[in-house]
């Protein structure tokens, strides 16, 4: 049976390579985007032309009460184009950088960090883990932050991140049983949208990053996407509850 992955915020940058490196293993891909639907429809065509079968569904992690009706669509989905109700691989990856200077930091950006980062990723888990088949895969999108102290205006993200790390390895012991693995992929500086996008494209800061970095330069978002690729393959049944930082070496 073809397996079959959900990647919220599969649509662009790190979910997008995610969902490239899945497909290039064999996978089918169902890719979630909050607004942009062409950008979402361009990521599908993408991984047609890898000859995997994949769409798009819409979902707004924020907005936990409309969980229970996508829930339904994905069942629907799966129904109409792989005749089953499960699927095997869930990655949590849809979020959002939110700056919070110290002694500047808003309850808005909090709540809205706290919402995306801990709350969404939380309960659409629990409510899509029926459907995971037995013997799948979790994967919490955490980052390198949660280790190393960089910019202070990054200390709610990371600290939602933190808090995703410790939820990683209470969701593994509860789904054990069922020889689903959870755990949280902590990626270093990537060259993506984070940041709008600094790691990306300011050489200065990229510099500044990469002065020590054990590979001397930021990730690209298809490293990461390899090392989820790697976590959600069929032979990684053993690597459970565990916080995989993929940075390349950075500060060590």
């Amino acid at each position: 049976m073809t397996r079959v992955a959900l990647i919220t915020g599969g649509n662009r940058g790190i979910g997008r390579a995610a969902a490239h490196a899945l497909a290039d293993d064999g996978i089918d891909i169902i890719v979630t985007y909050r607004s942009n639907e062409e950008e979402a429809n361009s990521a599908v065509a993408e991984l047609s032309g890898r000859r995997r079968k994949a769409i798009a569904l819409r979902l707004d992690v924020t907005d936990h009460e409309n969980f229970p009706a996508f829930a339904d669509e994905l069942r629907k989905r799966l129904r109409e184009h792989w005749r089953r109700e499960d699927f095997d691989i869930l990655v949590n990856n849809a979020g959002f950088d939110g700056l919070t200077p110290f002694g500047r930091t808003r309850a808005t950006t909090l709540d809205s960090l706290y919402t995306v980062h801990v709350k969404g990723p939380i309960l659409l888990t629990e409510l899509l883990a029926p459907m995971l088949r037995d013997g799948g895969r979790v994967v919490f999108t955490s980052t390198g932050l949660t280790r190393y102290v960089a910019n202070p205006a990054y200390s709610v993200y990371a600290s939602m991140k933190g808090a995703i790390e410790v939820y990683t390895r209470y969701a593994a012991k509860a789904l054990g049983a069922r020889a689903i693995t959870v755990n949280a992929i902590a990626p270093g500086a990537t060259a993506t949208d984070f940041a709008g996008g600094m790691i990306r494209d300011d050489e200065q800061y990229r510099a500044m990053v990469t002065a020590n970095h054990a590979f001397g330069r930021v990730g690209e978002p298809d490293d990461i996407g390899g090392a989820i690729r790697a976590i959600a393959s069929e032979t990684a049944g053993w690597i459970t509850a565990q916080r995989i930082e993929a940075s390349g070496g950075q500060n060590i």
